[in-house]
């Protein structure tokens, strides 16, 4: 999943932030904000539906005695250290959702934009964007079809989404992979056109301003060679969330996307989120996306549908985020298989 991934391009090219090697600093509980106010235990619940997908022997006992239903409060102080990791760049929060969109399982006048499986013999790194909708590749291994392509685009960016069939059914789809290809912000590049200020930018603009100028919107949009393959993952119970990039589902307003090569992916890791509606909570770090990218960037899960998308494009805020270590891991954080 990929996140608000317009977001994080335009802030991070715009501020011209440059990321230097992460330093650590441990911090006590005592020094976030809000802390003792959460709850440990819809934390505790997330972080064992993903922990033990965590390869590493520490992290399994960890794990297993998770699972035994310790107090979460003290679990999480008896057994993990918050430490800062930072990077140079300011922090940035944004948000991320599940859409619904209308699609079909056949093509026709109204649906015309294919959602396209990731290639098995070798070439799903071959081709652009531009490409792969122009010359169509990929005919004949479409999962479904999409009413509109600035849907296709954004569902993309999230990377996972579910699609309301003409009969009344859904079904969901997955990230499955991608060409490869850098991702470029399609909102930068209207920023830097003169089309909107840095403020305006934001998924509902971007998606107004392609449909009411359809050549140049493609045009747009083919700017980011960036293309996402799906797989079906209708399996997923329809009262769970979507899976993250550790196969499993993600948990609304309790899972966050981050910078794998930073945080490991099943860490709990506490968020300051500031901005109109800030977040004092502990998350557990569950997704991945293209735009997440440093040690101080996070994408908050909203949840699915209208509102959870609502909500979602309107976070671009400030703060911190600081992760719970293992003890061992945080007071010996300068060793190389520390960085994680």
């Amino acid at each position: 999943m990929t996140g608000a991934a317009w977001a994080a391009a335009v802030w991070l090219a715009l501020a011209g932030a440059a990321m230097a090697e992460p330093t650590y600093t441990i911090l006590s509980y005592d020094d976030l904000d809000g802390w003792a106010e959460d709850d440990h235990a819809a934390a505790l619940d997330v972080f064992t539906q993903t922990c033990g997908d965590i390869s590493r022997t520490d992290w399994a006992r960890l794990c297993a005695f998770a699972k035994d239903g310790p107090a979460a409060r003290d679990f999480f102080e008896t057994f993990f250290k918050p430490v800062l990791i930072e990077d140079g760049t300011p922090m940035l929060f944004t948000g991320y959702y599940e859409p619904e969109l209308r699609g079909s399982l056949t093509p026709s006048d109204v649906y015309r934009y294919p959602l396209y499986r990731l290639p098995e013999d070798g070439r799903a790194g071959v081709f652009s964007r531009r490409e792969i909708e122009e010359d169509r590749p990929f005919a004949g291994s479409e999962i479904a079809w999409l009413a509109d392509p600035v849907d296709k685009f954004f569902l993309q960016i999230q990377g996972s989404g579910r699609i309301r069939l003409p009969d009344g059914t859904r079904i969901r789809v997955g990230y499955a992979g991608k060409n490869g290809r850098d991702y470029t912000s399609v909102g930068q590049a209207l920023v830097e056109r003169g089309v909107f200020t840095l403020e305006e930018v934001s998924a509902t603009t971007i998606r107004d301003w392609v449909r009411a100028n359809p050549e140049e919107g493609q045009a747009l949009l083919w700017l980011n060679e960036s293309y996402v393959y799906f797989r079906e993952v209708s399996q997923v119970p329809a009262d769970r969330g979507p899976l993250g990039a550790m196969n499993r589902s993600i948990t609304a307003m309790r899972t966050i996307a981050v910078d794998p090569e930073i945080t490991l992916l099943g860490a709990p890791v506490w968020i300051e989120k500031d901005g109109r509606d800030p977040l004092r909570r502990l998350m557990v770090a569950q997704d991945t996306g293209s735009a997440i990218t440093g040690a101080q960037r996070a994408d908050v899960f909203y949840g699915t549908g209208r509102a959870a998308g609502e909500a979602a494009g309107d976070i671009k805020d400030g703060g911190r985020m600081i992760v719970l270590m293992p003890i061992d891991y945080a007071l010996s954080k300068t060793e190389p298989e520390v960085v994680f």
